[in-house]
């Protein structure tokens, strides 16, 4: 059995860079560029254009940062019952991994009703115009709250995973090991 976590470590940190990367590059440049637009009537169809093109790299990063984590939670499991503190974190970040996927699939399903809108005549790519259909508008609506929260909740996955790295130093999991066999 090898004594590293390289390759669960890689799968994790890539996936989670790719996911956050994506998720910020997307509502920053892809919205940004797409709203832009000339054409009132092009802007969401340019957007949903380069989401779509996006989606199946985003689903394999996903994936990698899942099994990558699933990985390393079976390899640290000892850690995680007899190190004080490990297990908080990781319920935390399991809860905080959980928002950052409900809101990465409750977007693609509105980036998806936008989309079969066709050339809806629309503000900016999250913003609806008064001629803008109301189911697309509200899909707009809520497009615009959750193409923060997804880099927001992935970038703090990313501070989850310094502060795990931390716990794994020589003195911290002494402290910790410590901590859980010694009363107060």
């Amino acid at each position: 059995m090898s004594e590293t976590n390289v390759t669960s470590r890689s799968l994790h940190d890539l996936g989670l860079a790719a996911w956050f990367g994506g998720a910020l590059m997307g509502a920053v440049g892809l919205n940004g560029a797409a709203a832009k637009a000339s054409s009132a009537n092009e802007r969401a169809k340019i957007a949903s254009t380069g989401w779509t093109r996006w989606s199946p790299v985003n689903l394999v990063a996903i994936g990698a940062h899942l099994v990558g984590g699933a990985a390393l939670l079976g390899a640290n499991r000892g850690r995680l019952a007899g190190q004080q503190g490990v297990a908080t974190v990781s319920a935390a970040k399991t809860v905080l991994t959980a928002a950052a996927l409900g809101a990465t699939a409750w977007s693609r399903l509105l980036g998806k009703k936008v989309s079969e809108a066709g050339e809806a005549i629309v503000e900016g790519v999250t913003e609806p115009s008064a001629e803008t259909p109301p189911e697309v508008a509200k899909a707009q609506r809520q497009l615009r709250v959750l193409q923060w929260a997804i880099p927001a909740c992935t970038g703090a996955l990313v501070v989850m995973n310094a502060l795990m790295g931390e716990q794994q130093r020589p003195a911290a999991v002494a402290r910790g090991f410590a901590k859980r066999v010694l009363p107060a």
